[in-house]
């Protein structure tokens, strides 16, 4: 059983603008280029790091390209310790198409 919930776009923002921090697990040259505005990118060379510092109480969104990938991260970060852990459905693309003003490179 899933530890993580999804969430479609529209409600991930009212989550963002209450304080849920967002992780972007896709590669850092896609990041790089354009990304969810406050997204950390995460990967396995900071995701000790990450672990240490992150409020495990804070609400977690899991953005990857289209949202399969965020799934399985989801399902970690949880299974770590985040109480509020959510997969970003439709991912970065399905992201950038309906809230473009919400990107930035």
């Amino acid at each position: 059983m899933s530890q993580f919930k999804h969430l479609n776009p529209n409600d991930a923002i009212s989550l963002i603008e209450a304080g849920a921090n967002i992780v972007d697990i896709r590669d850092a040259q896609s990041y790089q280029q354009s990304h969810i505005s406050s997204a950390y990118n995460l990967n396995n060379d900071n995701l000790h790091v990450f672990l240490q510092q992150a409020d495990l109480n804070t609400p977690l969104i899991v953005c990857c390209y289209h949202g399969i990938s965020s799934q399985s991260a989801a399902d970690y970060l949880a299974s770590q310790g985040f109480s509020d852990v959510y997969s970003l459905d439709g991912g970065f693309e399905q992201w950038r198409i309906q809230y473009p003003d919400h990107c930035e490179s």
